[in-house]
């Protein structure tokens, strides 16, 4: 699990800090993260790597002789709409979210999010696989740390390792089901249930596998995700504690009950 980073919190709750005082700016408007800032990956990136465990030492070689780590601010995209695939992303610290241009710029209308990337998440496998350009927005919701691999490397693997083509195909199989839950998220009209979908669907242990059982993560950046003010989101929070599935800690959120806040129903 990764460590949590202590912060200050602002005094509405003890777990959370304070709204930002720059939001997170619209994806159209965002700047991509530049290549030329990324670096080789180090010892201690390498264990938030979960499919290297998979390859054997000739192909480890391989993939360590190309693998890159960039550091991402805030708001800064690693995916952006329309632009040609060139890497395959994992997240070894931080938060992210996939979503589309939709938001007007006039802020009546917000842009659709897909999903959140938790920790230890490597996610665009499908569009490396079609080599087709990117139909979503990948960006950071806080400072992150993100890895990648050149999709020459990743189909490179696909065509020699057993152990690699293993890990893409239950990514693909667990995506799958991840979107089919989201489509479920989407009819849900009470907010308490809506945060509770979400936050399960970050704490999955196999897209997942860095999280283990505390997120970092504030109201703004759930908010972010679910698509409620800071204020709802604390109200759904606090909801969520007094039915025993989450605890609020100093840093983010312990879930207690994964199954139960999967299944959570307010009333």
């Amino acid at each position: 699990m990764l460590s949590l980073r202590r912060q200050s919190w602002g005094s509405s709750s003890q777990a959370f800090p304070a709204v930002p005082a720059h939001p997170l700016p619209r994806a159209a408007e965002a700047a991509a993260v530049q290549p030329s800032r990324s670096r080789a990956a180090g010892p201690d990136d390498l264990p938030h790597i979960p499919w290297l465990a998979a390859l054997d030492a000739h192909d480890r070689t391989r993939v360590l002789a190309d693998l890159r780590v960039v550091q991402v601010e805030p708001g800064e995209l690693i995916c952006r709409i329309g632009r040609p695939v060139t890497y395959w992303f994992g997240l070894v610290d931080g938060l992210l979210k996939m979503s589309n241009d939709s938001g007007s710029a006039d802020g009546r209308s917000a842009p659709i999010t897909f999903t959140g990337v938790s920790p230890g998440g490597w996610f665009g496998e499908g569009t490396v696989l079609k080599n087709e350009v990117y139909r979503y927005n990948i960006q950071a919701l806080r400072r992150s740390v993100v890895a990648g691999i050149s999709s020459d490397t990743f189909h490179w693997l696909l065509g020699r390792s057993i152990g690699f083509n293993r890990f893409v195909m239950n990514q693909l199989n667990e995506r799958l089901g991840q979107f089919i839950a989201a489509r479920e998220i989407d009819r849900l009209t009470h907010p308490d249930e809506r945060v509770a979908r979400n936050l399960a669907a970050l704490f999955h242990p196999v897209l997942y596998p860095g999280v283990g059982e505390v997120l970092r993560i504030t109201q703004q950046e759930l908010g972010y995700l679910v698509g409620l003010s800071r204020q709802r989101v604390n109200e759904a929070l606090s909801a969520l504690q007094n039915a025993a599935v989450i605890r609020i800690e100093y840093g983010g959120v312990r879930v207690l009950d994964l199954e139960a806040l999967r299944r959570y129903r307010s009333g």
